[in-house]
């Protein structure tokens, strides 16, 4: 796909939204792609492939947060993978302080390349899994976010103890999540969150469900949280 098709593709999705973008960010998201894709080759960092897709499924979808977001604030992506939703977050605020965490250091190698390319400034490419990380970062993060990682009884005892109190986790999942929510009430009262908020909306321009959880931290997880790495994902806390 050339630049213009890739821009005006862009311009009427980012519409859906309502999220303003100048011609100098369209062309950072265009080289992300072209990486995205030139990488996917060697490691495997995404299913999606088609260009439109990538726009949609990656791209806008990551951005369907950032409404939720304020300058300034620092945020966490755990479990980042190819960079969602970081990246994209940061290419439209740079005003935003960001760390992305993923655990397997080629996709940070990725990550890296595509920081340098699209000259993005102020984020970080860590290597780590969020167990071990938590330990020496425990409520460092105003914001934590987390796309498609784990069920969210988990993915709370992943994100809660790295967000200060007040501070919230920002929740992306696939689908409709009751079920999840009704599983996770123990977690959030062990773990010192509570729902403020569910956004259920279909990806705009398809049938594709979302569901975005906002839990505020409204007291601080216990210190033995989150516990050793691989423990939280066999024995949630249900």
């Amino acid at each position: 796909m050339e630049y213009e098709e890739f821009k005006k593709i862009f311009k009427e999705e980012i519409e859906k939204i309502n999220e303003p973008i100048k011609e100098e960010q369209i062309k950072k998201f265009y080289e992300y792609m072209l990486l995205l894709k030139d990488w996917n080759e060697k490691i495997n960092l995404t299913a999606i492939t088609e260009e439109k897709d990538i726009i949609i499924k990656h791209f806008i979808d990551s951005l369907t947060i950032n409404k939720y977001l304020k300058d300034n604030e620092k945020v966490i992506d755990v479990g980042t993978g190819a960079g969602f939703p970081g990246i994209p977050i940061k290419i439209i605020n740079d005003k935003i302080n960001m760390d992305l965490l993923d655990s397997l250091n080629k996709r940070i190698n990725f990550l890296n390349e595509v920081k340098e390319k699209c000259e993005i400034e102020n984020i970080n490419c860590i290597h780590s899994r969020i167990e071990d990380f938590a330990i020496k970062n425990r409520e460092k993060y105003d914001v934590a976010t987390s796309r498609a990682v784990a069920k969210l009884a988990v993915l709370l005892e992943y994100l809660l103890p790295v967000v200060k109190k007040d501070g919230i986790c920002i929740c992306m999942k696939s689908n409709k999540a009751e079920e999840e929510i009704k599983e996770a009430q123990k977690a959030l009262e062990i773990l010192g969150g509570k729902i403020e908020k569910t956004e259920e909306f279909l990806l705009p321009g398809t049938d594709i469900e979302r569901t975005i959880i906002i839990v505020r931290k409204v007291k601080n997880t216990p210190e033995k949280y989150p516990r050793k790495a691989g423990i939280p994902s066999k024995k949630p806390i249900i």
